[in-house]
Protein backbone atom coordinates (compact mmCIF):
# COMPACT_ATOMS: atom_id res chain seq x y z
CA UNK A 1 0.00 0.00 0.00
CA UNK A 2 1.49 3.13 -1.20
CA UNK A 3 0.88 6.89 0.71
CA UNK A 4 -2.17 7.91 -1.05
CA UNK A 5 -3.62 4.84 -0.63
CA UNK A 6 -3.41 4.77 2.83
CA UNK A 7 -4.63 8.27 3.58
CA UNK A 8 -7.27 7.98 0.74
CA UNK A 9 -8.36 5.00 3.19
CA UNK A 10 -7.90 6.10 6.28
CA UNK A 11 -10.60 6.75 8.76
CA UNK A 12 -12.08 7.30 12.52
CA UNK A 13 -12.41 3.71 13.06
CA UNK A 14 -15.21 2.89 15.64
CA UNK A 15 -15.70 -0.56 15.37
CA UNK A 16 -13.07 -3.10 15.78
CA UNK A 17 -12.57 -6.90 15.97
CA UNK A 18 -11.21 -9.13 18.23
CA UNK A 19 -8.15 -9.80 16.71
CA UNK A 20 -5.57 -9.23 18.51
CA UNK A 21 -2.11 -6.99 17.27
CA UNK A 22 1.43 -8.01 18.41
CA UNK A 23 3.81 -5.63 20.38
CA UNK A 24 6.04 -6.08 17.97
CA UNK A 25 3.64 -5.07 15.29
CA UNK A 26 3.16 -1.53 17.49
CA UNK A 27 6.82 -1.62 18.24
CA UNK A 28 7.39 -1.63 14.30
CA UNK A 29 4.85 1.14 13.97
CA UNK A 30 6.47 3.92 16.41
CA UNK A 31 10.04 3.02 15.28
CA UNK A 32 9.06 4.01 11.95
CA UNK A 33 7.00 7.17 13.16
CA UNK A 34 9.34 8.35 15.13
CA UNK A 35 10.58 9.64 12.12
CA UNK A 36 7.62 12.29 12.21
CA UNK A 37 9.05 16.09 11.57
CA UNK A 38 10.06 17.45 15.02
CA UNK A 39 10.91 21.37 15.14
CA UNK A 40 14.54 21.61 16.35
CA UNK A 41 14.54 17.65 16.64
CA UNK A 42 12.42 17.88 20.15
CA UNK A 43 10.51 14.66 19.62
CA UNK A 44 7.66 15.89 22.57
CA UNK A 45 5.56 12.86 22.53
CA UNK A 46 5.51 10.41 25.22
CA UNK A 47 3.88 6.95 24.43
CA UNK A 48 2.08 4.40 26.78
CA UNK A 49 1.23 1.39 24.79
CA UNK A 50 -1.75 -0.48 26.62
CA UNK A 51 -3.50 -4.03 26.12
CA UNK A 52 -5.10 -6.63 27.99
CA UNK A 53 -5.69 -6.74 31.61
CA UNK A 54 -4.08 -3.30 32.10
CA UNK A 55 -6.59 -2.08 29.47
CA UNK A 56 -9.39 -3.65 31.06
CA UNK A 57 -8.93 -2.37 34.38
CA UNK A 58 -9.12 1.59 33.20
CA UNK A 59 -12.06 0.35 31.15
CA UNK A 60 -13.65 -1.27 34.58
CA UNK A 61 -12.53 1.94 35.93
CA UNK A 62 -14.21 4.29 33.95
CA UNK A 63 -17.53 2.11 33.55
CA UNK A 64 -17.30 1.98 37.65
CA UNK A 65 -18.37 6.57 37.14
CA UNK A 66 -19.50 7.06 34.18
CA UNK A 67 -22.92 6.63 35.22
CA UNK A 68 -22.34 9.79 37.62
CA UNK A 69 -19.95 11.81 35.33
CA UNK A 70 -21.23 11.02 32.26
CA UNK A 71 -18.79 13.95 30.59
CA UNK A 72 -16.09 12.72 32.93
CA UNK A 73 -13.63 15.64 34.46
CA UNK A 74 -12.59 18.92 32.83
CA UNK A 75 -9.84 18.85 30.15
CA UNK A 76 -6.64 20.19 30.93
CA UNK A 77 -6.90 22.44 27.71
CA UNK A 78 -9.88 22.93 25.45
CA UNK A 79 -10.25 20.19 22.71
CA UNK A 80 -12.32 22.88 20.78
CA UNK A 81 -12.50 26.86 21.44
CA UNK A 82 -15.43 28.46 23.37
CA UNK A 83 -18.73 29.68 21.61
CA UNK A 84 -17.01 27.68 18.47
CA UNK A 85 -17.80 29.90 15.21
CA UNK A 86 -18.76 28.93 11.36
CA UNK A 87 -17.67 26.83 8.89
CA UNK A 88 -16.35 25.18 12.13
CA UNK A 89 -19.00 24.81 13.90
CA UNK A 90 -21.17 23.46 11.25
CA UNK A 91 -18.83 21.11 9.83
CA UNK A 92 -18.62 19.39 13.76
CA UNK A 93 -22.27 19.77 13.95
CA UNK A 94 -22.36 17.64 10.48
CA UNK A 95 -20.00 15.19 11.54
CA UNK A 96 -21.60 14.28 14.73
CA UNK A 97 -25.47 14.13 13.21
CA UNK A 98 -23.77 11.17 10.45
CA UNK A 99 -22.00 9.53 12.84
CA UNK A 100 -24.96 9.47 15.32
CA UNK A 101 -27.46 8.41 12.22
CA UNK A 102 -25.43 5.84 10.64
CA UNK A 103 -26.08 3.69 14.37
CA UNK A 104 -29.82 5.06 14.14
CA UNK A 105 -29.42 6.88 16.95
CA UNK A 106 -32.18 10.44 16.82
CA UNK A 107 -31.18 13.42 18.14
CA UNK A 108 -33.40 13.46 20.47
CA UNK A 109 -32.40 10.08 22.16
CA UNK A 110 -29.73 11.35 24.72
CA UNK A 111 -29.27 8.13 26.35
CA UNK A 112 -28.37 6.31 23.67
CA UNK A 113 -26.00 8.68 22.69
CA UNK A 114 -24.65 9.04 25.68
CA UNK A 115 -23.78 5.21 26.12
CA UNK A 116 -22.11 5.69 22.40
CA UNK A 117 -20.16 8.54 23.79
CA UNK A 118 -19.16 6.40 26.56
CA UNK A 119 -17.54 3.48 24.06
CA UNK A 120 -14.78 6.25 23.22
CA UNK A 121 -13.66 5.02 26.76
CA UNK A 122 -13.17 1.89 25.81
CA UNK A 123 -11.59 2.59 22.94
CA UNK A 124 -14.38 0.92 21.01
CA UNK A 125 -13.36 -2.67 21.58
CA UNK A 126 -9.58 -2.17 20.09
CA UNK A 127 -7.13 -4.35 21.23
CA UNK A 128 -4.45 -1.96 21.66
CA UNK A 129 -4.72 1.57 23.18
CA UNK A 130 -2.56 4.24 23.15
CA UNK A 131 -1.61 7.54 25.97
CA UNK A 132 -0.25 10.44 23.77
CA UNK A 133 1.08 12.47 26.52
CA UNK A 134 3.05 15.98 26.53
CA UNK A 135 5.24 18.12 28.36
CA UNK A 136 2.56 20.58 29.53
CA UNK A 137 5.23 23.30 29.77
CA UNK A 138 5.97 22.53 25.43
CA UNK A 139 3.32 25.31 23.05
CA UNK A 140 2.25 25.23 19.99
CA UNK A 141 4.35 24.44 17.83
CA UNK A 142 5.25 21.36 19.61
CA UNK A 143 1.46 20.36 20.04
CA UNK A 144 1.19 20.40 16.24
CA UNK A 145 5.05 18.15 15.98
CA UNK A 146 2.68 16.05 18.12
CA UNK A 147 0.16 15.97 15.73
CA UNK A 148 1.93 15.00 12.61
CA UNK A 149 3.68 12.05 14.91
CA UNK A 150 0.29 10.99 15.58
CA UNK A 151 -0.85 11.22 11.31
CA UNK A 152 2.45 8.96 10.72
CA UNK A 153 0.78 6.09 13.13
CA UNK A 154 -2.07 6.31 11.70
CA UNK A 155 -0.84 5.92 8.11
CA UNK A 156 1.90 3.24 9.18
CA UNK A 157 -1.33 1.09 10.39
CA UNK A 158 -3.17 1.27 7.76
CA UNK A 159 -0.01 0.21 5.39
CA UNK A 160 0.31 -2.67 8.04
CA UNK A 161 -3.36 -3.91 7.27
CA UNK A 162 -4.80 -1.68 10.67
CA UNK A 163 -7.03 0.73 11.48
CA UNK A 164 -7.09 3.61 14.05
CA UNK A 165 -9.00 6.15 16.29
CA UNK A 166 -7.40 8.93 17.65
CA UNK A 167 -9.51 10.33 20.45
CA UNK A 168 -9.20 13.96 22.30
CA UNK A 169 -12.24 12.75 24.36
CA UNK A 170 -9.84 10.52 26.98
CA UNK A 171 -8.39 13.81 27.96
CA UNK A 172 -11.88 13.74 30.17
CA UNK A 173 -10.94 11.52 32.10
CA UNK A 174 -7.25 12.40 32.62
CA UNK A 175 -6.94 11.46 36.39
CA UNK A 176 -8.33 7.96 35.69
CA UNK A 177 -6.18 7.33 33.26
CA UNK A 178 -2.99 8.55 35.30
CA UNK A 179 -4.19 6.05 38.19
CA UNK A 180 -3.36 3.34 36.21
CA UNK A 181 -0.04 4.40 34.52
CA UNK A 182 3.55 6.05 35.83
CA UNK A 183 3.35 9.27 34.54
CA UNK A 184 5.42 12.18 35.43
CA UNK A 185 3.33 15.38 36.97
CA UNK A 186 4.78 17.43 34.38
CA UNK A 187 3.22 15.19 31.17
CA UNK A 188 -0.29 16.62 30.26
CA UNK A 189 -2.75 13.23 28.49
CA UNK A 190 -3.22 14.66 25.00
CA UNK A 191 -5.38 12.31 24.14
CA UNK A 192 -5.99 8.13 23.51
CA UNK A 193 -5.70 6.46 20.12
CA UNK A 194 -7.24 2.98 19.63
CA UNK A 195 -5.45 0.68 17.35
CA UNK A 196 -6.77 -3.09 15.91
CA UNK A 197 -8.60 -4.22 13.00
CA UNK A 198 -11.72 -3.00 11.66
CA UNK A 199 -15.07 -4.51 11.91
CA UNK A 200 -16.08 -3.75 8.34
CA UNK A 201 -19.68 -5.12 8.66
CA UNK A 202 -20.43 -2.61 11.56
CA UNK A 203 -22.12 0.19 10.08
CA UNK A 204 -20.77 3.03 12.03
CA UNK A 205 -17.62 2.19 10.10
CA UNK A 206 -19.48 2.80 6.62
CA UNK A 207 -19.91 6.65 6.68
CA UNK A 208 -16.87 9.31 6.05
CA UNK A 209 -16.76 12.86 7.01
CA UNK A 210 -17.20 15.63 4.24
CA UNK A 211 -14.05 17.45 3.14
CA UNK A 212 -13.91 20.84 1.52
CA UNK A 213 -12.71 21.61 -2.07
CA UNK A 214 -8.98 22.41 -2.54
CA UNK A 215 -9.99 25.58 -3.65
CA UNK A 216 -12.18 26.71 -0.60
CA UNK A 217 -9.34 26.41 1.68
CA UNK A 218 -6.08 27.35 -0.50
CA UNK A 219 -5.22 30.81 -2.07
CA UNK A 220 -2.77 30.34 -5.10
CA UNK A 221 -0.31 32.73 -6.26
CA UNK A 222 2.45 32.66 -9.39
CA UNK A 223 0.95 29.63 -11.11
CA UNK A 224 0.52 28.87 -14.46
CA UNK A 225 -2.89 27.62 -15.33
Amino acid sequence: MDVSEAVKTRFTCRAFTEQPVSVRLIKEILDLAKQAPSGGNLQPWHIHAITGEKLEQIVLDIDSQIADMPMGEKPEYDVYPQNLWDPYRSRRFKCGEDLYKSINIPREDKGARLSQLARNFRFFDAPVGLFIYIDRKMGPPQWSDVGMFLQTIMLIARERGLHTCAQEAWAMWHSMVKKHLSVDNNLMLFCGMGIGYADESHSINSWRTDRESVENFTTFYGFDD
